[in-house]
């Protein structure tokens, strides 16, 4: 862990959906503290809030009680266009299947977050510079479907660090990969945590979870173990 400054704060969260006159409550009062350069697991049974915590942590829904800072900043209540700004500038994501867009390069994926700012000046250097870092810049100018699945995580991983984000979220990233594949990504992704890189990870594998500094269970809504930081 590169410093002790918290990224992730969580203080009785909770998320209510109501499906017609259901009432189901996927999150039950989390508290979560995850530090910078902190590489964390979440784990738990179909059903037990993680992918729930996954997105409230990522920005893309909104807690229904409880607060949430990010990096000091309390974010519950943000609008979604607010939320948007701060998914594009401070979050960077990786997906299970990649979410790369077919008919531009790996460069012209990578670069996109940037040209949504509207930094298109340098955009080029930094997505090469951010392509070198995982390892394909001989890769930059071939399309998603000319790219191995490990090469297109790596693409997914060089997009999510381009933006220089305060948290990486990778919602099973290894899930669609070989287990050598898999093996060198969560081995990037521990490299990046070793350089201060803060990482949030959802995996429903256990060797794959091992890889992280901690892993915090759910069932039911509720962390049953792996808080303490």
């Amino acid at each position: 862990m590169s410093e002790q400054r918290t990224v992730i704060d969580t203080q009785q969260l909770t998320r209510v959906y109501r499906v017609g006159t259901v009432e189901v409550r996927a999150l039950r009062g989390v508290d979560v503290r995850v530090m910078a350069g902190e590489f964390v697991a979440l784990m738990g049974p179909s059903g037990s809030g993680k992918s729930t915590l996954m997105h409230l942590l990522g920005c893309l829904d909104t807690p229904t009680g409880g607060r949430y800072q990010l990096e000091g900043r309390d974010v519950s209540q943000l609008s979604n266009d607010e939320r948007a700004r701060l998914r594009n500038r401070r979050l960077g994501f990786v997906f299970q299947t990649f979410n790369l867009l077919p008919r531009l390069n790996a460069l012209d994926n990578v670069k996109l977050p940037l040209l949504y700012q509207g930094r298109v000046a340098d955009a080029d250097r930094q997505a090469r510079e951010a392509l070198r870092r995982v390892g394909l810049a001989q890769r930059a100018l071939h399309r998603p479907m000319e790219l191995s699945g490990g090469e297109r995580q790596r693409v997914a991983i060089a997009r999510a660090l381009i933006t220089d984000p305060a948290l990486i979220l990778a919602d099973e990233p290894t899930g669609n990969l070989d287990s050598g594949t898999g093996a060198e990504i969560l081995r990037l992704l521990k490299d990046l945590c070793a350089e201060g890189r803060t990482l949030v990870m959802v995996t429903h594998d256990a060797s794959v979870a091992a890889h992280a500094q901690r892993v915090i269970y759910l069932r039911d809504g509720e962390i049953v173990s792996g808080n303490s930081s």
